[in-house]
This record gives structure tokens, sequence and C-alpha cells, in this order.
């Protein structure tokens, strides 16, 4: 089913719409408002960085067949997952640690000697 272009862009619409965003001006680009900020897909930041490194990267990027921006990316996308996976570490971790609360129980008082288990008459 081939939509045109008013169809595809009503049905973007409908979908920023009804996850609370709303279209701001109908593009190839879809640019959506939500709580004042604009998206475009990508969002452009401003990092202040020595020139030193910024030179060192760029050869780093050129030896990789990159760019510097998407070094940045990858770094931060890593950063991301790594970030993600040690919460859902922690998180099983600490079900783990209730599991063991839930099951703890008192066996009774110790009568024995650790030397009575040894004991080889």
């Amino acid at each position: 089913m081939t939509l045109s272009r008013a169809q595809d862009t009503e049905r973007a619409g409908a979908q920023i719409r009804s996850e609370g965003l709303r279209l701001r001006e109908p593009s190839k680009y879809r640019i959506a408002r939500n709580k004042g900020f604009t998206y475009y897909g990508y969002m452009n930041i401003t990092l202040s960085l020595p020139e030193e490194l910024v030179k060192r990267v760029r050869k780093i990027a050129v030896d990789r067949d990159t760019t510097l921006t998407s070094l940045v990316r990858e770094y931060l996308n890593e950063l991301a997952r790594q970030e993600a996976a040690a919460g859902r570490k922690r998180r099983e971790r600490e079900a783990l640690e209730r599991s063991f609360e839930q099951l703890e129980f008192r066996v009774g008082k110790k009568t024995w000697k650790r030397e009575d288990l040894y004991d080889r008459a």
C-alpha cells in the first residue's frame, strides 16, 4: 500500500499526538516538540575540549575511516549500554538478596563444638 505525502504526514502527526507530542511543521524530518524541546532524531550539543585532544581524536577517526562525531556517539552509546547492564545486574543482585532474606530461618541452638565434628575415636 502506497501512501500519499499528505497521508504519510497525517499518519506521522497522529503518532506524534498519541505520544503526547505535537507536530510543529510537516516536513521530511517530522519535527516534533515536547516540553519545549525540538527533536530531529539527533540532538546537537556543544562540547568544550582542549584543541590538542580534538586533533589527536580526529587523527584516530581518520585512521578508523569515521568521524569525530561518530566516535563520540559510539563511546556514549557504549557508556549508556554499560550503565543499563550495571543497573540490571544491581537489580538482579538486590532481588537475590531479598529472596535470601525471605528464605532465612533458624535451625535451633548449636549444641555441638567444632572439635566434636572431627573427633576420631
